[in-house]
């Protein structure tokens, strides 16, 4: 099986790039990472990214001359799928559009509701009832692209930022790979 050669996008501590790189073992899973960046040198998912000789790029400037080195590097790299797991940073519209190719992000919450930053204390202070995760396509808009998938469950009253974390993101572990699947059967 031929599969798309994949670049994943990281901040922090990676679990999201650890579950997508898991599934990408499996044979029938369409996707290969071939790459990781970060933003973050720092950034936990960089050990994994080593442990399990994923190349990975430290990009920690901002601005169009960061931008155009991330490009050429991604084009050097035959790169034709982005996801973005617990990436930081906003791709700014030239980049979304210079890259031309589909780039995929899982956010916190039930898009459209709470996007941005806070998520999991936005749902708390609103008295949600229920939270979940979504996986969208990114467009130039800050979480607006298309959405791909969203799952969802009920908040325990409970429940605080820690814990509400901690149960996103076991969602998250699931629904990711689960969207890239979707996103290749259509």
């Amino acid at each position: 099986m031929v599969k798309t050669k994949t670049c994943v996008f990281i901040s922090g501590a990676g679990s999201n790039f650890f579950a997508l790189l898991k599934r990408s073992n499996n044979y029938n899973f369409p996707i290969k990472i071939n790459l990781v960046i970060s933003d973050n040198p720092r950034a936990k998912g960089l050990l994994i990214a080593r442990k399990m000789g994923i190349p990975f790029k430290i990009f920690k400037t901002k601005g169009l001359i960061h931008e155009v080195k991330i490009l050429k590097f991604l084009k050097e790299k035959k790169i034709s799928l982005i996801l973005l797991a617990g990436f930081m940073k906003i791709l700014s519209k030239r980049f979304i559009k210079k890259f031309g190719k589909d780039i995929i992000n899982i956010h916190p919450s039930l898009l459209p509701k709470f996007k941005g930053l806070n998520t999991y204390h936005k749902v708390l202070s609103n008295n949600e009832v229920k939270t979940g995760c979504t996986i969208h396509f990114v467009n130039e808009k800050l979480d607006s692209g298309q959405i791909i998938l969203q799952k969802k469950f009920y908040i325990n009253k409970k429940d605080n930022v820690t814990s509400l974390k901690r149960k996103t993101q076991r969602l998250e572990h699931k629904s990711y790979p689960e969207a890239v699947i979707k996103i290749f059967r259509k």
